[in-house]
């Protein structure tokens, strides 16, 4: 078969359309009389893609019978690697040839003819030879200026070579060559929920695919494809004529080989020194590769949106179907993607993706690729697009694991496996808790977002929500914001305290104090006087916690903070009352050693990491929990946290009868706040607030962190078993021992009466 755009020397006609098929519709040179060199650059053409069957494929045609192939096969190719030479040949033969004739035209001899009618010129004849040094001179003149122009266009292609021109590498692997990784993402079954990064689907040959898919593709992308080599100088000239009339970039004039060159080796930046790199590594393309491995490689590596790279990925994704088993629709579909693939995406713009649909369908009906009645019916019955997975919000932990997953496996070529810790039902549970919570009520109060994060007591994180909605800000407000925990973080300074040798009764006096310029105030700037360490936790009293600071040190609460896990805690007197950063990630888990005894299990999310080959490149091995408070504290601090649930600032976490302890949290301005708490099996944390720090109207912690605190826990624990909490019971408070020493009193002072006025005064008057 002669190869489409193959251009034969001698004798050449132009052979009409032989088929209904772009393929077929290109004109196609004929010659009857091809030299070697021609027929060995039109063999070089008709490579096969894939293997040696393609040689009988929709690239091979009568035009070259068997037996010429087999008689010119002892002939050696008499081709450029690199495309440049035929070039620069083809450019500077031309301009020989130009200035040959001007020059023979301006000082060339001049045939006889009429005499001329200017009697001074007949009247005086020119001698033979005269005025040859003049002509001689400017002759000279201009060959030189001839050299030193294309002596100054060699200097100029050379420095583009050695300057501008990237080095594409010997022996590349165009399959492979800076392909991006996908991450594929399995729960804690193994299931898989999702991939991450970029879905190639698998190879497919272009013989393998629909007609009509490779003729919408080249009659959209570069109709003269099969004419060029590599670079359109005509469709650029056509593309910036076109750009310039509307004055607006209409239409792009990089042919399929320079959009492969640019998505296999060059940056998306919009430079002239990149369009330059890519025009010749398009030339170097097509000096190693046929035309048929260039639109292989191209409809197999091109990125078409959604996260799909290839047509058989983004078929898939799309229409859930090999790209071999597309309609005429679905394929015009497809072939407008690679214009703007991100704008045109069926799954976020699908009106935009059927108006371009339309066009590409007009593209094949100018190029006579397709019957108008198909057409027709192709727009009336445009793709339709699978159902995407709704369940967005399960991205804020995809992104989270991807971003752990490239730092325990750096620089890894290939797909990777990754199963994590996550628990589908949770994360639904977490999910619809957080949705809950954020009201209308909730968010006219200006509460707009919202986060929470959920571990199971080995330290497995099994749900993650970073926000109200990941559609509509991908910021993880769980793992990358920082905020201020307010008074969430007191037990930390008990913690201390029960290291100092106070006890969940010792007395404090709630009253108004003032350390140096410090003077802490209370959230209802009322004072309760003498209470015990239980009754501050429960009701968050922060003059307490202020005094508990300056009696054991700043310093000390500072280190017990980052000995259960907080980072960079500064020993500053305010860190009382929370004035320290923290990620709800990280402060969920310093919470896990009230939970579990005093013990401080290693949090993870990923349990191993794996090739698609099964070569195993990562697994977690936890280590043994790291006692970070004495079981006694434990007990203490679970008593004393318990109370803020029972009867204190949280009582809306309540879970009836199941043991559960906790914390609230409220920062100034009510710009955070916070609810974290623990039952014997799960921990979690919540945060609610704004990206910009605005205040919102006095929302606190007890009130919608705890509700939403409340609804993951219960569904979460729907069917556990009820666990007890080792000191998890309620406690008798300062004030309540007052009611019950005058209670005890009035007992006692009646009871003395009794014995006064009654059986033994009465024994004594029967005596």
């Amino acid at each position: 078969m002669v190869a489409p755009g193959a251009r034969l020397i001698a004798d050449c006609r132009a052979e009409p359309p032989r088929g209904p098929t772009f393929r077929a519709n290109f004109r196609i040179k004929i010659c009857t009389k091809p030299d070697a060199a021609a027929m060995a650059r039109l063999r070089h053409a008709s490579a096969p893609i894939i293997d040696q069957g393609t040689r009988d494929g929709w690239r091979k045609g009568p035009g070259v019978s068997d037996e010429t192939e087999k008689s010119e096969a002892g002939e050696k190719p008499q081709f450029d690697p690199s495309g440049l030479k035929a070039i620069v040949l083809g450019l500077t033969s031309g301009l020989r040839r130009r200035i040959g004739g001007l020059y023979n035209h301006m000082f060339g001899k001049k045939t006889s003819g009429a005499p001329s009618p200017y009697a001074e010129k007949a009247k005086y004849k020119k001698e033979p030879g005269e005025g040859r040094a003049w002509r001689d001179f400017w002759g000279s003149a201009i060959a030189a200026s001839t050299s030193l122009a294309m002596l100054g266009a060699a200097g100029a292609m050379a420095f583009a070579f050695i300057y501008i021109a990237p080095r594409a590498p010997e022996n590349v692997d165009l399959w492979n060559v800076n392909r991006q990784s996908a991450i594929i993402v399995l729960d804690r079954n193994g299931e898989e929920i999702a991939s991450r990064g970029a879905r190639y689907g698998a190879q497919v040959n272009p013989i393998e695919l629909p007609d009509y898919l490779i003729d919408a593709i080249l009659s959209t992308e570069d109709r003269r494809f099969f004419d060029h080599a590599g670079v359109d100088l005509r469709g650029t000239l056509r593309a910036a004529t076109a750009n310039a009339k509307s004055g607006a970039v209409v239409e792009g004039g990089s042919t399929i080989t320079q959009q492969l060159a640019k998505n296999l080796f060059l940056s998306p930046e919009q430079t002239y020194t990149r369009k330059i790199r890519e025009a010749l590594l398009a030339l170097w393309l097509e000096g190693h590769y046929s035309k048929n491995e260039i639109i292989s490689l191209y409809i197999n590596r091109i990125y078409l949106g959604a996260g799909a790279y290839g047509v058989e990925s983004a078929a898939l994704t799309y229409f859930g179907k090999s790209a071999r088993d597309v309609t005429l629709a679905e394929a015009a579909m497809l072939a407008g993607l690679p214009k703007a693939p991100s704008t045109y995406a069926p799954t976020q713009n699908p009106k935009g993706a059927e108006r371009r649909a339309g066009e590409v369908l007009d593209n094949l009906l100018e190029a006579n690729a397709v019957a108008p009645f198909d057409a027709r019916e192709a727009r009336l019955n445009p793709a339709k697009v699978i159902a995407q997975n709704t369940d967005n919000d399960l991205g804020y932990f995809f992104d989270y694991v991807a971003a752990k997953t490239r730092e325990l496996a750096p620089s890894v070529a290939g797909d990777l496996i990754v199963k994590t810790t996550i628990d589908q039902k949770l994360q639904r549970d977490a999910e619809a808790a957080v949705k809950a919570g954020l009201t209308v009520e909730a968010r006219l109060k200006g509460a707009d977002q919202a986060a929470l994060v959920a571990y199971d007591v080995d330290g497995a994180l099994r749900a993650m929500v970073g926000g109200r909605s990941y559609k509509d800000s991908q910021f993880n407000r769980a793992a990358q914001a920082k905020r201020q925990p307010g008074s969430s973080f007191k037990p930390f300074v008990y913690v201390a305290a029960m290291e100092a040798g106070f006890t969940p009764g010792s007395r404090f006096v709630d009253r108004p104090v003032q350390f140096g310029d410090w003077a802490p105030t209370n959230y209802s700037d009322r004072y309760r006087g003498p209470v015990r360490l239980t009754e501050a936790m429960a009701q968050s009293i922060n003059t307490v916690a202020a005094q508990v600071t300056q009696r054991v040190g700043a310093k000390k609460v500072a280190e017990a903070a980052m000995r259960f896990g907080i980072e960079n805690v500064p020993a500053f007197r305010s860190i009382a009352l929370g004035a320290v950063d923290v990620r709800l990630e990280e402060f969920t888990a310093a919470y896990l050693p009230f939970a579990t005894g005093g013990l401080k299990p290693e949090p993870y999310a990923i349990e191993w990491i794996e090739t698609r080959d099964g070569e195993k490149l990562y697994e977690f091995t936890p280590p043994p929990p790291q006692r970070v408070m004495t079981q006694a504290v434990a007990k203490n601090m679970t008593h004393m946290l318990y109370q803020v649930i029972h009867s204190g600032t949280g009582r809306r976490a309540s879970l009836g009868r199941r043991p559960a302890a906790g914390k609230t949290g409220t920062t100034n301005d009510w710009r955070d706040a916070w609810f974290m708490g623990y039952t014997a099996q799960l921990t979690a944390g919540v945060w609610v607030g704004n990206d910009d720090y605005r205040p919102m109207d006095k929302v606190t912690g007890g009130s919608t962190p705890a509700q939403i605190w409340r609804d993951f826990m219960t569904a979460a624990h729907q069917g556990l078993p009820v666990r007890r909490l080792d000191g998890a019971y309620p406690a008798a408070t300062y004030a309540e021992e007052s009611s019950l020493l005058s209670f005890y009193n009035d007992v006692s002072r009646g009871l003395t009466r009794v014995t006064r006025e009654g059986n033994p005064r009465r024994g004594r008057e029967r005596r």
